[in-house]
C-alpha cells in the first residue's frame, strides 16, 4: 500500500525534479537495495524537526524527511496529508516559546531565519539551531543539499537529489546558450502585487532577480532591491516580458487579459501586446535559489527562445 504522504508531492515539488527522479530510480534501483536496509536501520531515531522557509522545507521534502517534521514556517508548503504538522509565524519573526512547546531536536533555516534573539533562546534551551547561506548558485544550492543529507542522515537521497538538480541546471545552460547565440535578448520586468499598495518593481539582487540571470534574460530594471513604480514609468521600460507575484499563498495571478484589466497602460509595452504576463510563483522567490526556482527558470528559458523567434 502507498504512503498517503507522498501522493501529493508532485504539487510541491517541480515537475522537471520529479521527472528526473523517476528515471534516476530506474537506473538505482538495482543497486540500492542494500544501501536502503542501511538506512532503515540508520532511521529508526526519528528527528523532530523545524523548517523554516519554503526553499528548505521543499529540499526537506524532496529529501524524503518529511515525515521528521513537528512545524514550518508560514512560507512553506506541505502535502495536506501531513495533518500533525504545525504552522509557525514567518521565518524572519518566529517565537522561541511556540517553537519549544513542539520539543524540537532541530531548527533549520537560511541566514533569514530568525530573529537572533528567537535563536539564541532555542540554543540555551539545548535545541540545534542550523542556518544555512541561502543559495544563489548552483554550487551553493548543491552544498546545502549535501549539508542537509549528512544533518538528516539522508546522504543516499542526497546524492540522488543532487544528480537531479544538476541535470536541470545542465537544461537551463543550454537554453540560455541558445539564447545568447540568437541575437538580442529579451527584457524582463518583474512586478509584485500587493492589495492597496503601489506595484514594486525587482531589481538587482532580488529573488526575481536571480531566476531572470539564471535563465538567460535580461532584468530590465537597473536599480538595486524593490521600488514602487506608477503604470507610466513601467510603460517606459517596454519590457518584451513581464513576470508577476503576489505574497499572498489565497492570491493567484493566473492570466495576462487579469494584469492587463488592472494596469491598461501595460498594452503599450511589447510585453502588453503580445500577452506576455506570466506569473511567478511565490514558493520560488522564497529562501534563495531552490527547487521551485530552477523549475521556474527552466520554464522562463523556454518562454524567452520563443519570444526571440519574433525578433
Amino acid at each position: 500500500m502507498s504512503d498517503p504522504k507522498k501522493s501529493k508531492l508532485s504539487a510541491l515539488i517541480p515537475p522537471s525534479i520529479l521527472t528526473s527522479t523517476l528515471l534516476w530510480a530506474g537506473l538505482t534501483a538495482a543497486l540500492s537495495t542494500n544501501v536502503s536496509a542501511h538506512d532503515s536501520a540508520q532511521h529508526t531515531e526519528t528527528n523532530r524537526l523545524v523548517s523554516a522557509g519554503a526553499g528548505m522545507t521543499e529540499l526537506v521534502l524532496a529529501l524524503d524527511a518529511g515525515t521528521e517534521l513537528v512545524a514550518v514556517d508560514s512560507t512553506s508548503l506541505v502535502p495536506e496529508e501531513f495533518t500533525t504538522v504545525e504552522k509557525l509565524g514567518y521565518h524572519r519573526m518566529l517565537s522561541a516559546e511556540g517553537i519549544l512547546a513542539l520539543d524540537p531536536d532541530l531548527v533549520l533555516g537560511t541566514d533569514a531565519m530568525g530573529p537572533e534573539t528567537t535563536l539564541e533562546v532555542l540554543r540555551g534551551a539545548d535545541v540545534k539551531v542550523v542556518k544555512l547561506t541561502g543559495a544563489e548558485t548552483a554550487e551553493q544550492l548543491l552544498s546545502n543539499i549535501d549539508t542537509l543529507g549528512k544533518l538528516l542522515d539522508r546522504e543516499t537521497q542526497a546524492e540522488s537529489l543532487k544528480f537531479r538538480v544538476a541535470q536541470s541546471f545542465d537544461s537551463i545552460k543550454q537554453k540560455r546558450a541558445d539564447l545568447a547565440n540568437s541575437g538580442k535578448v529579451p527584457s524582463i520586468l518583474f512586478m509584485l502585487l500587493q492589495d492597496g499598495r503601489p506595484v514594486r518593481v525587482g531589481g538587482e539582487g532580488t529573488a526575481a532577480d536571480i531566476i531572470i540571470k539564471l535563465a538567460g534574460g535580461k532584468n530590465i530594471a537597473n536599480f538595486m532591491g524593490y521600488k514602487s513604480l506608477s503604470q507610466e514609468g513601467i510603460l517606459s521600460l517596454q519590457p518584451d516580458l513581464i513576470l508577476v507575484s503576489s505574497r499572498s499563498e489565497k492570491e493567484q495571478i493566473s492570466s495576462a487579459t487579469k494584469v492587463l484589466k488592472q494596469m491598461p497602460l501595460l498594452l503599450h509595452t511589447p510585453a502588453g501586446k503580445h500577452k506576455m504576463i506570466q506569473t511567478l510563483q511565490s514558493q520560488a522567490l522564497l529562501g534563495g535559489l531552490g527547487l521551485s526556482s530552477i523549475d521556474a527558470a527552466d520554464k522562463l528559458a523556454t518562454d524567452l527562445i520563443e519570444i526571440q523567434k519574433r525578433y
